[in-house]
């Protein structure tokens, strides 16, 4: 069932099928082709087809400098199988790729493709990626950005419910943007990975009766707790050595978690520990801009919370300042409000928290 011998694979993409005998003209297309996004998916194929036994992927740069590793193609296949397994992907479906080939999750949908036999759509990445779309959609994968811009009108909100299945990457999900999933009838699952595990380890469902805060791990992944309280995966089919992530998670008893943050968003703030995440949290629910939490160095604190904000917010600083205050846990309110044009964000959607940090003044 599973198309897991490279030599014997073949893709339609576009309406054009390629195996790997078609490499010469995959290299060819991939420098000659106008459409830039179908240009990266040819580069691709053409990398997937030849004879080296990995690709190179890149990190996405939310928390750092981005970095490239390469990474086994037999290993991605498995983590391919697993997924479709799981989803109900089959030969025939067709699968639409609109995020950038450079990372590991879109990397993955052409994977995807390939070893069930699905055809692909490819376009340009944007936040309305099912516009124009004539075709029947039945595997959609996206960061939180896109399915957010999609729900902002009842076209692409129409589009999306004619999808069968949305896996959400790349950052997490708020409560706001989950419960406008609420009434579609297509599936919905937030993804939990990264690029050392091939894309996602583990799910948890958006929308249905199924609808959960907790991840579940696919079959054969243990998860375990490191020293500092942070996430330790050990899945042998994509990862050959354990993994210490940096996600400070709680483990529940029957075998599912949750996410609170990152290690390295904790802010120390005069001994007072902040998880950068939860408070964002806690702040959408009365800011309707964007913005971001994080730190500067302060002589008297170690550390001191920066809200950046969209310069567009309506709100006195002052008031902002106040209602925070008095919502917040005691200490855990911002000291400060830094007014930005832009928060900044990585090529897929996650908060840029280096730059952030350097944006307010913290340098680091």
């Amino acid at each position: 069932m599973w198309r897991t011998e490279i030599e014997r694979q073949e893709i339609e993409v576009e309406g054009r099928r390629f195996r790997a005998a078609d490499l010469p003209l995959l290299e060819r297309l991939s420098a000659e082709e106008p459409d830039e996004a179908l240009r990266a998916a040819y580069a691709f194929l053409a990398e997937w087809f030849a004879p080296s036994p990995t690709v190179e992927v890149q990190t996405s740069g939310s928390t750092g400098a981005p970095k490239r590793m390469r990474v086994e193609k037999a290993r991605m296949m498995r983590s391919a199988v697993r997924t479709c397994e799981h989803l109900g992907l089959r030969a025939g479906d067709t699968a639409l790729l609109c995020m950038n080939l450079k990372y590991i999750g879109s990397k993955m949908m052409v994977v995807r493709a390939l070893v069930a036999g699905m055809r692909l759509l490819v376009r340009r990445p944007s936040g309305h990626p099912l516009a124009g779309v004539g075709e029947q959609v039945d595997f959609l994968s996206v960061v939180p950005m896109q399915l957010y811009d999609t729900l902002q009108d009842a076209a692409g909100t129409e589009r999306l419910a004619r999808v069968r299945c949305v896996i959400v990457g790349g950052g997490a999900v708020d409560e706001a943007l989950q419960g406008r999933l609420s009434a579609l009838p297509c599936r919905v699952y937030s993804t939990y990975g990264m690029t050392e595990t091939l894309s996602h380890v583990a799910l948890r469902p958006l929308n249905g009766p199924d609808a959960s805060e907790a991840y579940t791990p696919f079959a054969g992944v243990r998860l375990s707790l490191s020293p500092r309280g942070t996430l330790v995966v050990h899945a042998p089919e994509v990862c050959a050595a354990d993994l210490e992530t940096n996600d400070v998670v709680r483990l529940h008893g029957d075998g599912t978690f949750t996410v609170v943050g990152r290690a390295d968003n904790t802010v120390n703030s005069g001994g007072i520990k902040i998880q950068i995440e939860e408070e964002e949290r806690r702040l959408k629910a009365f800011i309707p801009v964007p913005f971001a939490l994080t730190s500067v160095p302060d002589e008297r604190l170690g550390e001191a919370l920066v809200l950046l904000l969209d310069a567009a917010c309506p709100a006195d600083d002052a008031l902002l300042m106040a209602e925070m205050r008095s919502r917040l846990p005691r200490y855990h309110a911002p000291r400060r409000i830094v007014r930005v044009s832009e928060v900044p964000r990585t090529e897929n959607g996650k908060t840029d928290r280096g730059a952030c940090r350097r944006l307010a003044g913290g340098k680091r």
